[in-house]
């Protein structure tokens, strides 16, 4: 048990510091940026969908079957990530802001970006709370996928008036929520065990949502026959990835 503390709260704290790549960004112009974020949006919609359907869901099989159950666990996944982002309004773009791309202001950005953190906390404490490896399958997924997230993120916070420094600063304190959410998955986890029965295909559901919802319809924009089969190759990357770690499970 201490092993998986140790575990989560590491893995937690690595993507909590994914929030200060917006130190990176100071030296890259935003032309190169785009074409960046463009290729990580679509290598991180197919880690998700890699982790969602290599990982989660067989490990969901595998634990329980797939019954009725198992299923409403997914579809509220979806609908729960839906109507987070409808509560809050916020939209989980990854493409820079400009004034052909506007973004919510600043708060409500922030707002989201806890919610969404705490959310990724859970259910990265579930994944370690079923096994170390699929923990570690999780959290590479996050990561993935948190990248371009946080350099928009970063953008938006400029884009409202903030400093670089005040933007790196904010984004990193919202990002510590993660750990919180860790916390609770843990310990909601030790007391109920049975809560990662319902978080493992909840994870998926969402996986399949931010994929699918969010991250793909960005990519569709593009619609430069180059430009579109480098972002097929990079969800191709994103799935063979994840496949690449059924070996350590």
């Amino acid at each position: 048990m201490i092993q998986i503390w140790i575990y989560t709260i590491v893995s937690v704290f690595i993507i909590s510091a994914i929030s200060l790549i917006g130190l990176a960004t100071f030296s890259i112009k935003m032309e190169r940026l785009k074409k960046i974020l463009l290729f990580l949006v679509s290598f991180s919609a197919g880690a998700l969908l890699g982790d969602a359907f290599i990982h989660l869901l067989p490990e969901t099989v595998e634990e329980t079957g797939f019954g009725f159950l198992a299923g409403i666990y997914v579809l509220s996944g979806i609908l729960g990530f839906f109507i987070i982002e409808k509560f809050i309004h916020w939209r989980h773009c990854h493409i820079p802001t400009s004034k052909q791309h506007p973004h919510h202001l600043a708060a409500m950005n922030l707002v989201g970006d806890a919610f969404h953190n705490f959310i990724d906390g859970l259910i990265i404490a579930g994944s370690y709370m079923v096994n170390v490896a699929l923990g570690i399958t999780t959290t590479i997924a996050v990561i993935l996928h948190e990248i371009p997230q946080e350099m928009s993120d970063f953008g938006v916070l400029v884009y409202a008036g903030y400093t670089r420094k005040k933007a790196i600063l904010s984004n990193f304190l919202i990002a510590l929520t993660a750990v919180f959410g860790a916390i609770l998955g843990l310990v909601l986890s030790a007391r109920f065990g049975n809560i990662t029965h319902f978080l493992v295909p909840f994870t998926a559901g969402g996986f399949i949502y931010i994929a699918t919802a969010d991250l793909i319809p960005e990519l569709k924009k593009e619609v430069a026959l180059s430009r579109s089969a480098i972002q097929l190759l990079g969800i191709v990357l994103g799935i063979a990835v994840m496949f690449l770690f059924i070996f350590l499970e």
